[in-house]
């Protein structure tokens, strides 16, 4: 059990659940449908019978039928004298499809390269010969990339010098790795649901437990229940996305991210946070970074080049305290021998054009936001949309919890998506769709045609007890 709800706050998310007979099915099927949207978390533990027959005003027995019912269905485990706990629910995505010539690939979260990146490349290769006179094997970094890093993170307010900063191939790398440095079989680690699927894998992989912290477009982080998560699980690591949070689109407040730096450092968690989308601001406005405060020897910090520049340019960093670099450094050759040279070169020479890279991708990213808007207010009106002001994806709200059904469906019909399941820690999420909006505005148009054309077919073939549950909450 990593949090509890209340009879109060539970009635409050149910909503007008009675609309049909019986009502114990009624009240099981709101409580499932809280648990497929992720809006009831994992772990949680539900109020006593009693305590909730009192707050909905109906009887013990009914509320005692309803937890049967969801015991049953593999939604809720009931012990003894422990009460009644919400159950992670299996992984339904669909996942990843190979992409084929004509389809329209919106799996990856990516834009095109910058313009002026090939450029930039024919340049670095006329200084080939002094590049393959180095040895090529650095796991740390060439000293003027991570000089370049560095004057990067002073530039927004945040002290670093080259020694805090070691080169990464990619963003997914230095995840892998600190994974592998900071966690042991069986560690807690704190991370956002839903998030960045792949961060999940790695801390999976390393034999940690995910404790998830529900973030949602309207609401942001849920900070009642981050706070029981720190103090009941006491997590070694947190993993966040505090700007433009993927899939979400959301960023963090000023008091969210003092809530998150305070919890931690009375855990002594390592707050690692994901700067990858951090530079991709539409028309949101420069926030301070927050996390200055407290431990830094709490607080890392993860970037790369992957959303801005392009995918393909395999660079990313950590920015840590000194003492844990040398430790990254030490650890690092059982994952990798270092980062490519040329890689390195390319990077070091493109950062000090990277304004001009940030706005170009603004007016790209703005595009193709824009476009998608449009479409879908035009021709699925009945999903609800939010506004993102930075990033790359809209998280969708669907009008029917069909996301996997929907998105095999439209693979036939040559579109490429990964279903809101994927991006969850301990499943749901399942009324959710994540749409990149890094295509070009044309691709994402027919994107949305296709959906459009797509979701009465999926909705109308749903089972009856999908097509009631979304009765009981409209």
């Amino acid at each position: 059990m990593d949090s509890r709800i209340s009879a109060r706050a539970l009635s409050a998310a149910l909503g007008g659940w009675r609309t049909r007979e019986p009502a114990y099915e009624a009240l099981a099927d709101g409580i499932r449908l809280l648990c497929l949207d992720n809006r009831l978390a994992p772990r949680t533990a539900l109020p006593a019978e009693r305590e909730l027959s009192a707050g909905l005003r109906v009887s013990r027995s009914t509320v005692a039928a309803a937890y049967r019912s969801l015991r049953e269905s593999g939604h809720i485990a009931s012990t003894r004298g422990s009460g009644s706990v919400t159950l992670p629910l299996r992984r339904r995505d669909p996942g990843r499809a190979p992409s084929t010539e004509g389809a329209v690939d919106l799996q990856q979260a990516s834009p095109p390269a910058w313009p002026g990146l090939a450029g930039v490349v024919a340049e670095v290769a006329q200084s080939a010969a002094a590049l393959v006179s180095r040895v090529g094997y650095d796991v740390l970094g060439r000293t003027e990339l991570r000089e370049a890093i560095a004057a990067r993170y002073r530039d927004r307010g945040i002290p670093t010098s080259a020694g805090e900063v070691i080169v990464t191939t990619g963003a997914q790398s230095a995840i892998h790795l600190l994974a592998a440095v900071l966690l042991g079989r069986g560690d807690r680690v704190l991370i956002e649901t839903p998030t960045y699927p792949h961060a999940a894998d790695a801390f999976r992989r390393a034999g940690s437990r995910l404790v998830g912290v529900p973030v949602t477009t309207d609401d942001g982080w849920d900070l009642d229940r981050a706070e029981q998560a720190f103090a009941r699980t006491l997590p070694v690591l947190g993993y966040l996305m505090p700007d433009f949070q993927n899939p979400t689109g959301r960023s963090m407040t000023e008091i969210d991210r003092t809530a998150f730096a305070r919890a931690a450092d009375r855990t002594g968690t390592v707050l690692v946070l994901d700067e990858t989308t951090a530079d991709l601001d539409i028309d949101r406005g420069a926030l301070s970074p927050g996390f200055l405060d407290g431990d830094p020897a709490l607080t890392v910090r993860v970037g790369s080049l992957g959303k801005t520049v392009w995918g393909g340019l395999r660079i990313g960093w950590i920015r840590a305290e000194a003492d844990l670099i040398r430790r990254l450094v030490a650890a690092r050759p059982a994952q990798d021998l270092g980062t490519p040279e040329f890689e390195q070169a390319v990077a070091a020479a493109v950062l000090p054009e990277y304004a001009a890279v940030v706005a170009q991708r603004s007016r790209v990213l703005r595009a193709g936001r824009d476009a998608v808007l449009t479409a879908l207010a035009a021709d699925l009106p009945e999903w609800r949309v939010p506004r993102t002001h930075g990033g790359v994806s809209l998280w969708l709200e669907l009008d029917a919890p069909l996301s996997s059904a929907l998105v095999m469906d439209v693979r036939s019909r040559g579109l490429l998506l990964s279903a809101g399941p994927r991006f969850s820690v301990d499943g749901g999420h399942d009324r959710h769709l994540r749409i990149p909006f890094t295509g070009s505005p044309d691709e994402l148009v027919r994107a949305v045609s296709i959906l459009a054309e797509a979701w009465p077919r999926v909705r109308g073939g749903a089972p009856v007890s999908i097509v009631d549950q979304l009765d009981s909450v409209v």
